[in-house]
């Protein structure tokens, strides 16, 4: 049974889109809305900016991270939107966690820098975490919802390049199918009070007219052999339920260790929303417990 803060959290987010129904709203307003409800990250989260590649970023190291330990975060936002201040919250909580610095990224984003600028820039960070001198066995690459089909997709193109991978990934609700085709689109859309129709313009914003199904976009079409083991959480109450199934699936066909937990009545990067939901906080928890494990191996 749905606990009262998911209930709660669901109808508020209903109202919401209720209050704001009808009235377009362009990119740059759903920009500076995405802005305005980041949560603050925790006083005791250390926060250092820096430029990797070419682009900022940010270490996120909770107390008792392990200094030669790091997990590379591709934050969510759709390939359009999102930022560091957006996405500083969860991932300072992934670093406790996982007991590991966190080097948050700002890739670039649609519609000004398009596919596959998000992939290229996804590679090179981990490529400079490489020469830099952490080792393969101690990295990690996590994402959530178009972060994480970039997480995916940043794999499938670091094995292409012949980089050493990391050892081990999580994908939270990921956007692993830009043709947006799945059932799932349909049967959880009254469900999902948060990832709506307008998908779509997203798409055709980050794409601008090239193949969704390009395994670099969509990693539920690439092969994904000799990729690491893979954590995906989903959510019941989501649109992008069966993107992360079939994620899982192509993984297991491809004969990676993948893992997927499909959590009850839980929304889209429930994760997100720990300072107020207990999943969230679990889900955070279950993380870094899956990277922890594989470290140690």
């Amino acid at each position: 049974m749905a606990g009262p803060e998911i209930v709660k959290l669901k109808r508020i987010l209903r109202e919401k889109n209720a209050a704001a129904s009808g009235a377009p709203v362009s990119l740059d307003q759903r920009r500076a809305g995405m802005e305005k409800v980041a949560f603050r990250v925790a006083d005791d989260i250390g926060v250092e900016a820096l430029t990797v590649a070419g682009r900022p970023a940010e270490w996120l190291r909770a107390p008792g991270a392990q200094a030669e330990r790091a997990i590379l975060y591709l934050h969510g936002g759709g390939y359009v939107m999102g930022s560091l201040n957006t996405h500083r919250s969860l991932g300072g909580e992934v670093s406790r966690a996982a007991q590991a610095a966190v080097l948050m990224l700002d890739y670039r984003l649609g519609p000004e820098e398009p596919f596959p600028a998000a992939v290229e820039d996804g590679v090179a960070a981990y490529r400079w975490l490489l020469d830099n001198g952490f080792a393969p066995h101690n990295l990690a690459i996590a994402g959530d919802s178009a972060g994480g089909g970039l997480t995916a997709a940043t794999l499938v193109a670091a094995r292409d390049q012949q980089l050493a991978l990391p050892a081990a990934a999580v994908c939270i609700s990921p956007w692993s199918d830009m043709t947006c085709s799945n059932e799932s689109y349909q049967t959880r859309a009254e469900a999902d009070p948060m990832v709506g129709p307008d998908i779509g313009k997203m798409v055709d914003l980050y794409l601008q007219g090239k193949d969704a199904t390009d395994p670099y976009a969509s990693p539920n079409f690439a092969d994904l052999h000799s990729l690491p083991p893979l954590l995906i959480h989903v959510g019941r109450d989501e649109v992008l339920l069966d993107d992360a199934i079939k994620l899982d699936h192509k993984a297991r066909a491809d004969g990676v260790d993948s893992t997927l937990e499909v959590w009850e009545d839980m929304i889209y990067v429930w994760h997100a929303f720990h300072p107020m939901l207990p999943e969230g906080r679990d889900g955070i928890v279950r993380v870094g417990e899956f990277l922890r494990d594989k470290w140690a191996a």
